[in-house]
């Protein structure tokens, strides 16, 4: 049963919680006799007694029932003492415990908001920002208590009063709520039920909290009080109160900013050290000319292949979580990598990137995805008819393997027995894949280019082989549209995420997911897995990056500054750094080690659908339906956070300088950049599809 004088927990800025009796902003009971400034607590109490009877009765939990009037000192039958006590009908009871109805004057609703906006705009500017949070939330509650009391008219004329005084980042989510006018349209309403359930959360110095409780204190808003109480949680921290610029940059989340115990798990973001692995030098490595050149390449050979071999203190054990282990194909792999690091151009200020773009001319079905292999030599499409179609960018042609019958006489020791396996005479640039229902929204290439998987408005992933272009596996776990899926680094595990607001861990050989990261409030739009496979980053429609441990499915940092749908995201090679974009056309930088944001790019004039970090991560490439290529210069931001000094503070975003980071702006034709990629020589590739005039 609820406390009728309950508590607000509130952080400061240690690890111990203050408990602030009264409501949310620390009000004190009133003594017996005083006129309260909270809500009526026995009224309270009486509707949550009459609505836990009511759903003990319900649910025929009679010894429950008897045992709880026993206590309550209420007699058998309705629950009513002294008649005056509300029992909640059965469709009532689950709203009543959430939220109650309020016995307040609801008319005055507009006075009371107009009183809190007043006392905000004639505080000090050093409190003004940080309050003014406040604003949306109270207007969001007090509009669905006005819909839940049946004030359908005040709901209205409040509505249409206020709305356009919110952030514009709040219109979208406002234009959902507008549709809500009636108690029973409030029923099934995600982002209704969403507010209801859920916490805004407000971050707030305490100079500017003690300001808040001294106003409550003088006007004695119940209804106010209230919602304060039941639906915002205050995080209060010591220091100095945020300005406008950095209140803004944290802003924007549907359900406001990310508490700051949310990110003080430590993250191991580092990478594990690399196999010993013997790479035979080439005559053509080695060079010709001169005494002194051939030592100096080999120097550069020493220096690649020695990059990893120390244990980096911040990456996690290799044993944390189980990962296939390295088969010879894969050995071979990292040799071929190594060997083009080794003529990979350096980008910088000075050095741009060269781009190749491949433009899809003639796609009379719309192109949803498009993914690149991690070798740079496959690229795989999916079109809004359900098909897939895979090319080859390398000279090599794609085949098929061969008939059963002539596989049987192949000599199964023989050194080269998968090149024996593929039929010449099936060579071809492109497969086309059939096996979808709906649309295809995504796709993702295994390290090894031996399988591709896709996803589906159908609600389905698929596996498909690349040596027979052939569906392997069916993954069904989603009941909705699955936006987006990727394999993880070293290849057996992937994750989706979609509609229903969660992602999936699978395995390739397992029909069911291994985990469930559930916590956004809205669609999960996108994902990228950590280069050490131990995190999986994702981007969603709640406008919130968060990034879940794969050990135990707990969700380690929060990330809120977006004002729009995320819908991209990149790591830096060292596992660092992740960059994120989306509708709202910015690119933000985060600092995972803190979970803080370190610089806002901005220069694109429409949403912003790939980033790809260069590959020793020195810049960042960014393109989106605006038929642009933005290249930053990330190096200056690290090289400027490397010489902070207070990198945990969260308490204020002292975001790097932009105005030069952009590099250079590269436009197409008429080609919305879907997809960008660079190569293990750095050269940067774009993928997208022609838009007829």
């Amino acid at each position: 049963m609820a406390d009728p004088n309950r508590t607000v927990v509130v952080t400061d800025g240690s690890n111990d919680a203050s408990a602030v009796s009264g409501a949310a902003a620390g009000v004190q009971s009133s003594p017996k006799g005083e006129k309260g400034a909270g809500t009526d607590p026995s009224k309270m109490d009486q509707q949550t007694l009459a609505a836990v009877l009511q759903f003990l009765k319900n649910n025929k939990l009679r010894d429950a029932e008897a045992a709880l009037r026993r206590e309550a000192k209420l007699p058998d039958g309705n629950g009513d003492s002294g008649g005056s006590s509300r029992v909640a009908t059965s469709g009532e009871v689950s709203l009543v415990l959430s939220a109650y109805e309020s016995e307040g004057d609801l008319a005055r609703y507009c006075e009371y908001y107009n009183s809190l906006s007043s006392f905000i705009e004639s505080s000090l500017d050093a409190h003004k920002h940080e309050l003014g949070c406040l604003l949306y939330p109270v207007f969001i509650h007090m509009y669905l208590q006005l819909v839940y009391n049946r004030h359908e008219k005040e709901a209205h004329k409040f509505f249409n009063r206020f709305s356009v005084e919110q952030e514009d980042w709040h219109q979208e989510d406002l234009r959902t709520l507008s549709t809500v006018k009636t108690r029973e349209q409030m029923e099934g309403n995600d982002l209704m039920d969403t507010f209801r359930s859920s916490k805004f959360v407000l971050r707030m110095s305490r100079d500017s909290y003690q300001s808040l409780r001294r106003y409550l204190k003088q006007n004695e808003h119940r209804e106010l009080l209230s919602i304060l109480q039941d639906h915002l949680f205050i995080d209060v921290f010591d220091g100095v109160p945020r300005n406008r610029e950095q209140v803004q940059a944290t802003s924007g989340a549907m359900m406001g900013e990310a508490r700051r115990d949310a990110n003080k798990v430590k993250v191991l973001y580092g990478l594990p050290k690399e196999p010993d692995i013997n790479v035979p030098l080439d005559d053509d490595d080695e060079g010709v000319e001169g005494e002194d050149k051939p030592k100096k390449k080999k120097q550069k050979k020493d220096l690649l292949l020695n990059k990893n071999k120390k244990a980096d203190p911040n990456a996690p054990p290799p044993s944390r979580i189980p990962l296939p282990e390295l088969k010879d194909a894969d050995k071979l792999e990292k040799v071929l990598s190594w060997k083009e690091g080794l003529k990979r151009v350096p980008l910088g200020r000075e050095n741009l990137p060269s781009i190749c773009f491949y433009t899809l001319a003639n796609a009379y079905q719309n192109v949803s995805a498009v993914g690149v292999s991690e070798d740079s030599s496959l690229l795989a499409a999916g079109f809004e008819d359900s098909n897939v179609r895979v090319w080859s960018l390398s000279p090599q042609r794609l085949r098929t393997m061969r008939n059963a019958s002539e596989l049987d006489q192949l000599d199964k020791e023989a050194d080269d027995i998968v090149e024996r396996m593929m039929d010449e005479k099936t060579a071809a640039d492109s497969w086309l894949l059939h096996g979808h229902t709906g649309p295809v929204y995504s796709t993702s290439f295994s390290p090894d280019r031996e399988q591709l998987l896709t996803s589906s408005e159908d609600g389905t992933v698929r596996l498909w082989s690349l040596h027979t272009y052939s569906n392997l596996v069916v993954y069904k776990g989603h009941n909705y549209p699955v936006w987006d899926v990727q394999f993880s680094p070293t290849g057996y595990y992937f994750v989706s995420g979609g509609h229903d607001r969660v992602a999936r861990l699978w395995g390739t050989d397992q029909f069911q997911p291994i985990r469930m990261f559930v916590g956004h409030y809205s669609d999960v739009t996108c994902i990228q897995y950590h280069p050490n496979s131990n995190y999986v980053a994702t981007g969603s429609s709640d406008r919130t990056v968060r990034l879940w441990d794969v050990l135990n499915g707990n969700c380690v940092r929060v990330m809120t500054g977006h004002k729009a749908a995320v819908h991209t995201l990149a790591w830096s090679p060292d596992g660092r750094y992740l960059a994120s974009a989306g509708v709202d056309k910015n690119v933000l930088l985060w600092d995972i080690a803190y979970g803080r944001l370190l610089a806002e790019m901005k220069g694109h004039t429409d949403p912003i659908y790939s980033l790809c970090f260069s590959r020793e991560g020195s810049i960042l490439a960014s393109g989106g339906i605006d038929n642009t290529v933005k290249i930053w210069d990330v190096q200056k931001v690290f090289e400027e956070i490397a010489g902070s000094d207070d990198l945990t503070s969260l308490d204020r975003a002292s975001l790097v300088e932009v105005g030069s980071l952009l590099l250079g702006s590269f436009q197409t034709k008429a080609t919305p950049v879907l997809k960008l990629h660079f190569s293990h020589r750095n050269l940067l590739l774009g993928c997208g599809r022609y838009q007829h005039s």
